[in-house]
């Protein structure tokens, strides 16, 4: 039986209040509870705070460039379909750098689960205004505050059709547990947007906040209406909704190659006389 601890205990260095302390054990649970043995799992993260999150997971893991994680698992996945991929990394990392990327994977819809820690700052290069701060949020980079209107991911991920989108908070542990549990269970793209609290570079946005406005869709919510779904997707401010936001069944990306149906490529022979073909044909 997998248990949480089968992931590993490890000292972090992030800051003491820190959200992501919640997210990460949110992700052992979850884990846990799909009975999904840490040998099972590719976590794939980009550059950043919330990047460090799989360096404290006993799995398979591969660190990216900033704002390129999503290439990186969505390769993974092709390669080897049979693995549970998880791309972990914050919004400056996911939405910003990563922005084209996000959008891509949208449209393919492979089955990989898109976690991101939303903080709406840059925590590791010291507090910068990020694509999901607040218009008016100061900063040292943005002392007179931020100009332009937010990028809101939910709504984004929502308008093209993607799989499964859905929002949690990091002080909503059993909350959060469920969906990112039900994240990875989804056949096709999963996106989680996390919201939590970055106690150093954040003052604004802080636990007390997020615990004022977040509340749980009711009980009779349709995740699969798309106009409701919009709707829901574009409330913020002194409500905001967490829970799935959308959910569809289009078909994964990988299952529209014939290829894969004989199973994952990296456990294939080489046909090394076909190989040899291929080759004198460059010679």
């Amino acid at each position: 039986m997998v248990t949480q601890h089968d992931y590993g205990d490890y000292e972090t260095a992030w800051c003491p209040g820190c959200g992501n302390f919640s997210i990460l054990k949110a992700v052992k649970q979850a884990l846990a509870a799909s009975g999904i043995e840490p040998h099972q799992v590719l976590f794939v993260s980009g550059i950043g705070q919330a990047a460090k999150a799989p360096h404290y997971l006993n799995a398979n893991v591969f660190n990216g460039l900033h704002g390129r994680h999503l290439p990186v698992a969505t390769g993974a996945k092709l390669a080897n379909p049979g693995l549970t991929v998880i791309a972990e990394s914050g919004d400056g990392c996911t939405y910003g750098e990563g922005g084209n990327h996000f959008l891509s994977a949208i449209r393919r819809n492979v089955d990989i689960t898109v976690l991101v820690h939303n903080n709406q700052v840059y925590g590791l290069t010291k507090g910068q205004a990020s694509p999901t701060s607040d218009q008016g949020f100061v900063t040292k980079a943005q002392p007179e505050g931020v100009k332009y209107e937010p990028f809101n991911p939910v709504a984004v991920a929502v308008a093209m059709h993607a799989g499964f989108v859905a929002r949690s908070f990091s002080g909503m542990a059993e909350h959060l547990t469920g969906i990112i549990q039900k994240g990875i269970e989804h056949r096709g793209l999963s996106i989680i947007d996390v919201l939590q609290p970055c106690v150093s570079f954040n003052k604004v946005n802080t636990f007390a906040w997020y615990k004022k406005r977040c509340y749980e869709l009711p009980e009779g919510y349709d995740p699969e209406n798309w106009d409701t779904a919009m709707t829901t997707a574009m409330k913020w401010g002194e409500k905001i909704p967490v829970g799935i936001i959308y959910r569809n069944s289009r078909a994964p990306y990988e299952s529209k190659f014939p290829v894969l149906d004989r199973g994952p490529l990296v456990g294939r022979d080489v046909d090394r006389i076909r190989l040899e073909k291929i080759m004198e044909e460059y010679g």
